[in-house]
């Protein structure tokens, strides 16, 4: 049996105006989240479509429990996140087609790709998670911490439910497919389709949402992104959406070369994601979970109980 648990959880996104700067101390990370926001709702729904496919194969499999399990919290992650582009877009209208983009790009997946591939798909983004997961978690303190407590909350949750089950993609791959050279061997075509993917909703953002709104070119996500787009606008390819900056500026090298090898090291045939570092934050947010405390407030109830 699994020991993934399936929490239920509801952010108040409804309740009053979500902001698309929700970290003013760092819009780059901002735009970034809001990209992942977005990304996840598409992902994760490609996932249920997939395991739905792939659920009478399992029938007889001991990971049956396992995959409904991982299927029912990635369920719960497209829930929280579309209420939270759901505020986005109320206060953005024009957003709903850059999210409209995103999904159909998944969509296009699931019509035109074997089921073995979105497995493998499944199995190699989510193997990156931990790594990438784990740096910021480990710098939540400038990353999430000053930010709109909503937003902050949803993503901790999430990346610390991503953590916890971050073997089961890979453990579902490998009893219905089994060839880790094919896992390999497409992840290259993966990786350019997150990439584009998240260039998509970042253009989008940039197109549809004003530079008062964003501070940043919000392509600025990624270090490679920025040095092209540089380039583009000295040659005139690209329109100047804003400043270029990184969302991790302040913090050190040693630590973002750690969650890069840990990506690399995540594709390699054989990788077990159980033997992974993990991020500390992942242990206090299960631990005061269990206890009840309010995780949809991370912070908020953190200093709460501080001052008491």
């Amino acid at each position: 049996m699994t020991d993934l648990q399936v929490r239920k959880m509801r952010f108040a996104f409804a309740d009053y105006d979500v902001p698309f700067l929700w970290n003013e101390t760092n819009p780059a990370f901002s735009a970034m989240a809001n990209a992942v926001s977005f990304l996840a709702i598409a992902f994760e729904k490609m996932i249920v479509s997939t395991m739905a496919e792939a659920k009478p194969l399992l029938a007889d499999s001991p990971i049956a429990d396992e995959a409904d399990a991982f299927v029912r919290q990635e369920g719960q992650h497209s829930m929280a996140h579309r209420q939270h582009a759901r505020g986005l877009i109320k206060a953005y209208p024009a957003l709903k087609e850059t999210l409209d983009q995103v999904i159909a790009a998944f969509d296009d997946l699931v019509e035109n790709k074997p089921l073995k591939y979105r497995l493998a798909y499944t199995a190699d983004l989510e193997a990156t998670f931990t790594p990438v997961f784990k740096l910021m978690l480990d710098n939540d303190d400038t990353l999430f911490a000053p930010g709109d407590d909503r937003v902050a909350s949803l993503f901790l949750w999430h990346f610390v439910e991503e953590v916890e089950h971050r073997s089961s993609a890979l453990i579902i791959y490998n009893d219905l497919v089994g060839d880790p050279w094919y896992r390999a061997r497409v992840a290259p075509s993966i990786f350019k389709h997150v990439m584009d993917v998240v260039r998509m909703a970042c253009d989008g953002f940039n197109r549809h949402l004003p530079l008062e709104v964003r501070k940043v070119d919000a392509v600025s996500t990624f270090a490679l992104e920025r040095r092209k787009n540089a380039l583009l606008r000295r040659i005139g390819r690209r329109p100047d959406y804003g400043p270029l900056q990184a969302p991790f500026p302040h913090l050190g090298l040693r630590e973002q070369l750690a969650a890069l090898v840990g990506i690399v090291r995540s594709q390699i045939p054989g990788h077990d994601p159980t033997h992974e570092k993990l991020p500390v934050l992942a242990d206090e947010w299960f631990r005061r979970y269990d206890e009840g405390y309010d995780v949809t407030q991370w912070y908020t109830n953190q200093k709460a109980s501080a001052d008491v």
